[in-house]
């Protein structure tokens, strides 16, 4: 087995907001929490950042909560529970219009809310100013990527959480030699982690070599 369908073969965890590592973003998830059991006074969310932010977990995790979904153009604008909108950049002229008849909704009905997210804050978006204004309207939140440190403490946690104890020079090399998305990096601890449990052996670098190589 290669090493890369090795990792095509990880199932990493289901996104949930409890699964989130937080890191510097703990108040925009504190705010999805309330958006999502509808205690929020504001009805609207937007989170923008870079790949690796969290953005599309967060989304993914929203939309699997009581009354979320995932919006579509053919949606009713005017549905109750929490319509959760990604990449908000890639929509066209017709789901820009879309968006922003249901945007208009969240403001009008209780019962509606938004979860938005971009690659960009609102006003820099390429999109019809009308709807970049609506973007704004509600809470808005940068979400920053964990630095190496803090998915280092993450890991580190992950594994203590399993009961797992981890030679010191483990995880520096999952960190610069695996795919750094923390996801796949907690999907590769937990695989290696049964990997070491079958042979009784501790989870160490050349483990994780075995696991990647020698499956063939």
């Amino acid at each position: 087995m290669t090493p890369q369908l090795a990792l095509d073969l990880l199932q990493p965890l289901q996104p949930t907001l409890a699964n989130y590592v937080p890191g510097r973003n703990a108040e925009a998830l504190a705010a999805l929490h309330r958006l999502a059991a509808g205690e929020l006074p504001e009805r609207q969310v937007y989170l923008w950042g870079e790949l690796g932010s969290g953005r599309t977990h967060l989304l993914t995790a929203l939309a699997a909560t009581a009354g979320g979904y995932f919006w579509t153009p053919a949606s009713d604008p005017e549905a109750p529970g929490l319509a959760v909108v990604d990449e908000v950049e890639r929509l066209d002229a017709a789901a820009q219009v879309a968006l922003f008849n249901r945007i208009n909704a969240v403001r009008a009905h209780v019962e509606a809310r938004c979860a938005l997210a971009g690659a960009l804050p609102p006003a820099q978006l390429a999109l019809r100013e009308d709807l970049r204004t609506r973007l704004a309207w509600g809470l808005v939140y940068q979400l920053h990527p964990l630095d190496d440190a803090e998915k280092a403490a993450a890991l580190h946690a992950h594994a203590a959480a399993r009961g797992a104890t981890v030679s010191d020079d483990l995880i520096p090399y999952l960190l610069i030699h695996l795919p750094r998305d923390l996801r796949t990096l907690v999907a590769v601890l937990d695989a290696l982690d049964a990997y070491a449990l079958a042979r009784q052996r501790p989870l160490t670098v050349p483990l994780l070599k075995d696991w990647l190589h020698a499956r063939g």
